[in-house]
């Protein structure tokens, strides 16, 4: 359970045991030593720098989904720094835990990082973990488990939203919808018709108007996301 302490986020015992951790070069290669951070480290929020730069874009939704996730499971994924307290990653979870009222949150410098790495990696800690996709089958056998043993499937990250694996309406072909722009010259911006299920149609309108407000080209970013997957 995660408290509001000035002393720190974990108790003391725990802070304790996270300072002694300690790694250097966790496998080498001739050519390509791997570099682990040697500590986890306390630091305060009002010291962090986060990047005014950063692409990504987190809604209140998400926001509020990090909150229950730090309340139920603690803050297990450390925010990453520069030597000076730029933040790398974490930008959510510091956010979250502005909410929460915590004064300090865990982290790891980054010290091996050059300028153009560290702006890359911020790029990069987000985008690797979209190009994963679930097994729903197995999806569906672990979340039935913690269903029958009475956990709060809405800290998992989808809130109320959580799969249900019912069988997919039948929404027919993308040429069954009436496509308001279809004659239009080409190169006039175009639309189609995306499905969303009731319960996801909410932050889908969220994610994608802060995504407009920030310059992104949405259509794009879909197609990309869904390559990914593909």
């Amino acid at each position: 359970m995660v408290t509001a302490k000035t002393s720190g986020i974990l108790p003391a015992q725990k802070r304790a045991r996270l300072r002694s951790v300690t790694s250097r070069f966790m496998t080498q290669t001739p050519n390509y030593p791997v570099v682990a951070p040697e500590h986890i480290n306390q630091s305060r929020i009002i010291d962090l720098t986060l990047y005014k730069g950063n692409p990504r874009v987190h809604s209140e939704i998400q926001i509020e989904r990090l909150v229950n996730s730090l309340k139920e499971f603690g803050f297990t994924n450390p925010v990453l720094i520069d030597d000076t307290g730029n933040v790398i990653a974490g930008h959510g979870r510091i956010a979250a835990a502005k909410k929460l009222g915590l004064d300090e949150v865990p982290t790891i410098t980054l010290s091996h990082l050059s300028e153009d790495q560290r702006k890359a990696y911020i790029i990069a800690d987000n985008q690797l973990a979209l190009n994963s996709s679930w097994d729903d089958d197995l999806l569906k056998i672990e979340l039935e488990k913690l269903t029958e043993n009475g956990f709060d499937l809405s800290v998992l990250g989808w809130g109320d939203d959580v799969p249900t694996f019912a069988d997919e309406p039948d929404y027919g072909s993308l040429d069954d919808f009436d496509d308001p722009t279809d004659g239009l010259a080409n190169d006039v911006m175009k639309a189609i018709q995306i499905e969303f299920r009731p319960e996801d149609y909410e932050e889908a309108k969220e994610v994608v108007a802060e995504a407009r407000k920030k310059g992104v080209y949405v259509g794009q970013e879909l197609v990309k996301a869904l390559k990914a997957l593909s």
